[in-house]
């Protein structure tokens, strides 16, 4: 029997998971927790695609419905999550499955752009991260992880609660995952599960958390200075904005 939380989480299925549109390191400002509204105007700054090294996570939100949709369900800016390979490239998992898609197509197609950084990464771990992506390109994308995402997403707030040490959260997550995520297939991505397990098949895992129960804003909330959803090993560094919404981005 559904119960009415349930019924909530899968009235928002269409609208969580990823949403884009399918058709030497250099010291930066620090976003702050409070800075949830991710612009150059908080402390960021704008830089250009050159800027980016492959490994770099790259989040992004677009003006669609179900961008908002997923904003809106996991109170983050960002609902989408892609690994900048190099050569002007990302990887990322869209409906349509697994592909690699431009800079130069991204930046035209999204409104807020900004990319994160493991300090750590290597060139054995961008070979390794490679080796995955031309492995699974085409394949095809995680519903089943999706569906099952949606009522997670709603029934996670109890663990996020003001105040709660990130421990208590970290394990509180994880036992709600477990019983909301316990069927879902792990052969298969959506955005961040695949962000986050081309990571771990680099030998360079983000956090021991299962990939499949997190997503971009959790990402973000890996970056320094802000207070990640579950355990982390490293804190991300910020790189900079490509691009930010119009009423947001610095003048000139």
């Amino acid at each position: 029997m559904l119960t009415p939380l349930r019924c909530l989480g899968l009235a928002l299925i269409v609208l969580t998971g990823c949403a884009t549109d399918i058709s030497a390191v250099e010291k930066k400002p620090k976003l702050t927790p409070q800075n949830l509204v991710l612009t150059p105007s908080n402390g960021g700054e704008l830089v250009a695609a050159h800027t980016l090294r492959p490994g770099d996570i790259v989040l992004t939100a677009d003006n669609g419905l179900r961008s908002a949709g997923i904003r809106l369900a996991t109170l983050s800016p960002v609902s989408h999550a892609a690994i900048y390979m190099g050569q002007d490239q990302v990887a990322e998992a869209v409906g349509e499955g697994i592909r690699l898609r431009s800079m130069p197509d991204l930046l035209n197609e999204e409104v807020t752009v900004v990319a994160f950084r493991h300090p750590q990464v290597n060139g054995q771990h961008i070979a390794k991260m490679d080796q995955f992506v031309q492995a699974h390109l085409g394949q095809k994308y995680n519903y089943v992880g999706i569906m099952l995402q949606a009522p997670f997403t709603i029934e996670r707030r109890f663990c996020e609660l003001p105040l709660v040490p990130t421990p208590i959260r970290d394990f509180c997550l994880r036992g709600v995952a477990a019983i909301q995520l316990g069927l879902g297939r792990n052969d298969q991505f959506f955005c961040s599960q695949f962000v986050l397990e081309a990571f771990k098949r680099a030998d360079l895992p983000l956090t021991d958390a299962d990939p499949r129960m997190m997503n971009p804003g959790d990402l973000m909330h890996m970056r320094e200075g802000d207070v990640p959803s579950v355990i982390s090993h490293q804190p991300l560094q910020y790189v900079g904005h490509l691009k930010a919404p119009p009423t947001t981005a610095a003048p000139g």
